[in-house]
């Protein structure tokens, strides 16, 4: 109740707003799930300042929410009811109530380049659904890599066809340009210099609904670290609601054999210093496949999940791009038996991606400034 009445302040001042002059210049940020410099809205603005100098850009992030009252619903509504373009790598509930400007573009960009589980409006339910279904209908633009996610994004967002474009996605183009990716990488290293040389594998599991209350890491870590080899060390990407409850201080516990990398702010960063990816449901395999590296799926509850979580799009099994363990010991015995393959990702990418030539960005600019 109270995140509503919330939405419904920020809308009554985003009405006052909307008797000032909108401003083609002014680009709005919803950057609430990734506002780093590899996000999609990150490098989206770096490229158009380049381009046009002149632009404005305003950020609402998750750090300008409610708990900052005067930036959220006066500072943050000015800007969003006066921008000529909307960018957003979130869904934005208080737009639900925003009647946006027909002369503004509203781009949705997202945070995840593809989708393995249900998610949005495939998955909501109640009120939640029907705000965001409202709030997704201020949408103009919704930027996909592929036939088959546009499809799913479609149904997802509660939007036509007619609005999705298939241009790709500007961290595609980040992770393909070999030079930025080592030099992400030299400087990953500089932080950690006790990492350089090590084989690093990344976890990165998806988050649980029904785990709010209490996180589950899903691996016993001394376990895992038991079967792993010598020089290879265990860097974990948790979700948000998960990293908290794990202590920072992993490294010096596990004696350097894990580290807690769940607030690195960049988290392609993390896949390029990674030899291999272990994970389950999450979309982060759609970015990792380009690196053309082995990916295990440890899917522990995917029964469960299948029948009581989100579910999925497809047979899971047979989409995924590596093997699929189901328990602990079954992910041990692979690793010891040293049967990781990164053939499945070609396939997988050809799959997934219309574009791979690093021109995302490039046909996002000509869709919002060209047309």
């Amino acid at each position: 109740m109270i995140k509503k009445l919330g939405y419904y302040l920020f809308a009554a001042f985003f009405l006052i707003f909307r008797a000032f002059p909108l401003q083609k210049r002014k680009v709005f940020l919803v950057a609430t799930h990734d506002d780093s410099e590899e996000g999609n809205i990150g490098i989206a603005v770096e490229s158009f300042r380049k381009k046009m100098p002149e632009l404005q850009f305003r950020y609402l992030t998750k750090k300008d929410g409610i708990r900052r009252p005067f930036s959220f619903f006066f500072v943050r509504a000015y800007h969003m009811a006066t921008a000529g373009i909307i960018l957003l790598d979130n869904i934005f509930m208080p737009m639900a109530y925003t009647p946006v400007s027909k002369k503004a573009k509203v781009v949705q960009l997202w945070h995840g380049t593809g989708t393995i589980k249900k998610f949005a409006l495939d998955s909501d339910t109640g009120e939640v659904a029907r705000l965001a279904e409202k709030a997704n209908q201020r949408i103009t633009h919704l930027i996909v890599n592929s036939e088959q996610t546009k499809k799913q994004y479609a149904g997802a967002f509660g939007v036509s066809e007619e609005k999705i474009y298939i241009l790709g996605l500007p961290r595609t183009d980040l992770i393909l340009d070999e030079h930025r990716m080592e030099e992400k990488k030299q400087e990953f290293f500089r932080q950690y210099p006790e990492l350089q040389g090590k084989r690093c594998i990344l976890y990165a599991p998806t988050f649980r609904d029904d785990e709010v209350e209490a996180p589950q890491l899903g691996l016993d870590l001394e376990r895992f670290i038991s079967a792993m080899g010598e020089t290879e060390v265990l860097l974990l990407r948790l979700h948000p609601h998960v990293s908290g409850n794990f202590s920072d201080k992993m490294r010096e516990r596990y004696n350097g054999r894990v580290c807690n990398m769940s607030d690195y702010p960049g988290v392609t960063t993390l896949l390029a210093v990674s030899d291999c990816l272990i994970t389950d449901y999450s979309s982060i395999v759609f970015e990792y496949c380009l690196f053309d590296r082995p990916m295990v799926f440890y899917a522990y509850d995917l029964e469960v999940f299948d029948r009581q979580g989100r579910g999925f799009y497809e047979d899971y099994e047979d989409f995924v791009p590596g093997p699929v363990v189901k328990s602990q010991e079954e992910l041990e015995k692979l690793w010891r038996g040293g049967g990781l393959s990164k053939e499945p990702a070609a396939a997988f990418r050809e799959k997934v991606y219309e574009y791979r030539d690093r021109g995302a960005t490039e046909r996002l600019w000509e869709l919002i400034f060209s047309k």
